[in-house]
């Protein structure tokens, strides 16, 4: 259990979901899908279709609408995404044992990038750029990022930021972060918001014979900071496939500072919350805190 209150969700839960709701479904074997997210139990639906069960509690029409953005958010994303990425299949209804909506979206196979052995991977790296460009690409028609999480400005952490680094003595140079954060949270910034993924983290991509296969976990789309998506700079490329990867997506400096500041934000709440919870997560964060300090 990673939070306080999430909900307990089982294949025999699943099973009773589908065959209420989408008997063409029901012969079809439900497999849980060991995964490292922290917001979705996933369950496989035959080898074709996953299910996602938000694990957080919250109002039901909430979580409702939530899921429906999310789906046209996927929706927008297949469109101009060079490489696969999961299509909204159906938003289920709760039931007797769960009380929210559910989804169900299209499988895309792969090795996670954390399991595969890809950080010094340059033609993983000239992928993932090439993802991240098209996304640039697609004209946002007026929208700015307008959220509370990660995507506006880095001085928006400035609360966040000190009191996970309060909660992670012992855990990593703190102090040595603090000074790093200190340095980069008023980096400048010129360029708009462009179309991000905003959690390009090793568990969201999908990777075959060490190039991108595709890039999964799609609800945190939106336009924001394009210095979101620099994060595998530091959370999964070793310095070489790092620098690749920035000369292909062109970051000059300050988008480059500002990508290891939204990296820094990220991480560090994820080194002490999922220590114990989810420990691949806290290992990421880790590195990626460790990596920013090396190249500080």
């Amino acid at each position: 259990m990673m939070h306080v209150g999430q909900l307990s969700v089982t294949v025999e839960l699943v099973e009773r979901l589908i065959q209420e709701q989408y008997p063409d479904w029901s012969g079809l074997a439900v497999r849980p899908v060991a995964s490292n997210g922290t917001v979705n139990a996933l369950f496989r639906i035959g080898d074709e279709l996953v299910a996602r069960f938000p694990i957080m509690p919250g109002d039901p029409a909430t979580v409702r609408a939530e899921l429906e953005d999310e789906a046209d958010a996927a929706r927008r994303l297949r469109r101009i995404s060079p490489y696969p990425t999961p299509e909204p299949i159906a938003i289920g209804a709760p039931g007797l044992d769960y009380p929210q909506a559910w989804s169900v979206y299209s499988w895309i196979d792969g090795t996670i990038a954390h399991d595969a052995d890809v950080a010094g991977s340059t033609a993983l790296a000239e992928d993932l750029a090439r993802f991240v460009l098209a996304l640039r690409a697609e004209p946002t028609e007026g929208r700015v990022f307008t959220g509370s999480w990660r995507g506006g400005v880095l001085t928006s952490q400035d609360e966040w930021v000190p009191d996970c680094l309060e909660r992670s003595r012992g855990m990593i140079d703190v102090d040595g972060l603090a000074r790093l954060w200190a340095d980069l949270r008023t980096t400048p910034r010129t360029e708009p918001d462009t179309w991000t993924h905003r959690d390009l983290m090793p568990c969201n991509l999908l990777v075959a014979d060490g190039r991108l296969a595709g890039v999964i976990d799609v609800g945190t789309f939106t336009v924001s900071d394009p210095a979101m998506d620099l994060q595998p700079a530091w959370n999964l490329f070793d310095p070489t496939a790092r620098e690749v990867f920035r000369i292909a997506v062109g970051s000059d400096d300050a988008e480059w500072r500002r990508g290891m500041g939204w990296a820094l934000a990220q991480a560090v709440g994820c080194l002490w919350y999922y220590v114990e919870t989810n420990p691949v997560m806290s290992r990421t964060a880790h590195h990626t805190l460790t990596e920013l300090l090396k190249v500080a």
